[in-house]
Order: structure tokens, then C-alpha cells, then sequence
């Protein structure tokens, strides 16, 4: 689990820095519009992806924005620590999320998908992270509750083993939702 920085975290995992680099900010509760313009306001480039989702009041639907990531904002922070420390002193910040003391970086090209993403308005779900490797549960549909690995072998795979017979078979699994284990 991600857990937010303090200043004493290091900044560096070894790879070159571009200079800035793009760090995911946690933030309290339905205020990742309020940190992102208060960053800003404070001349750093910040970033909250949203996708329009129609919600249901007592008394009529409409369709308004929500953040594809609650509780996070994106944001391009500067190698030195007095830039830093500004952002994270923004109120309704809690810290930079970290992984084992590290501050983790997320690439260019991951930021530019998600731009693209949210501006063709594509339809999209939270869905859980998943890794190469990882026993997964098939949820939902005929085959709900089957448990295996999951690999992408030409395509999103769940490999069933029988381990006395030493043989596996790999099911197709695209039109599956899974879950960890």
C-alpha cells in the first residue's frame, strides 16, 4: 500500500530525472479539484483526470465529473525541496505517495494516456490493479469463483494448473472481471 512522504524521503531510485518529474499527491476526500488549483495558483503543473458519470439524486439523474483516481492529484514537482515543500504545505494535501522510503515517479507517456483517455471521454471503470503472476478469481457470469494465475500470453489469460498431473490449460479471460486473491 502507498503510504504519503515526509520531506526526509528520498527523491532518487536511481534513474535519471528529466529534471521534473510526474508524482501522484494524496489529498483528503473529494478535494482533488481545490489541492490541483491550489497548486497551480502556486505555478506547478498539476493534473486530475475525471470522466463524466450520471448519478442519481432522490429527485432527478445528471451527468457531472468525478476523478478517475479519488483522492489523488498528479503533479509535476520540482527537484528542489523548497518546491516541494510548498506543495505539500497545500491545504487538503496529505503527501507524495511513496513505495519503501521512495518517492514514486510516473512516467510522461502515462500522464499523456491518461489526457487522451479523458479527452475522448472513453467509458471506464475502477477496475484492481492486477500483476503478471498473481492468483486472481474470476467474478461474476458461469465460471464465477474459478481461481488461477493470471498472465497475458497473447492476450489476458488465467492459467488453471493441476498440480499432481503436472498440466495446466489458460483460459481466454477478456470478458471477465477478476479480482485478486
Amino acid at each position: 500500500m502507498p503510504q504519503p512522504v515526509a520531506l526526509s524521503t528520498t527523491w532518487c531510485d536511481g534513474t535519471p530525472s528529466a529534471g521534473s518529474d510526474w508524482f501522484a499527491l494524496q489529498t483528503r476526500a473529494r478535494f482533488e479539484r481545490k489541492v490541483c488549483s491550489q497548486i497551480e495558483n502556486k505555478n506547478h503543473e498539476a493534473f486530475v483526470p475525471a470522466t463524466r458519470a450520471r448519478h442519481r439524486w432522490s429527485d432527478r439523474y445528471q451527468t457531472i465529473e468525478v476523478p478517475i483516481f479519488p483522492g489523488y492529484v498528479f503533479v509535476r514537482a520540482m527537484a528542489n525541496s523548497s518546491d516541494r515543500l510548498a506543495i505539500l504545505q497545500t491545504r487538503g494535501a496529505y503527501g507524495f505517495v511513496t513505495f519503501s522510503g521512495i518517492v514514486a515517479r510516473i512516467p510522461d507517456d502515462q500522464i499523456n494516456d491518461l489526457r487522451r483517455i479523458e479527452m475522448q471521454n472513453c467509458a471506464l471503470s475502477p477496475y484492481p490493479f492486477l500483476k503478471l503472476g498473481q492468483l486472481v478469481r474470476i467474478r461474476g457470469g458461469c465460471l464465477d469463483g474459478l481461481k488461477g494465475i493470471f498472465v497475458a500470453d497473447r492476450g489476458n489469460k488465467l492459467v488453471i494448473s493441476i498440480a499432481p498431473m503436472q498440466r495446466s490449460i489458460a483460459l481466454d479471460v477478456d470478458s471477465y472481471e477478476l479480482e485478486p486473491v
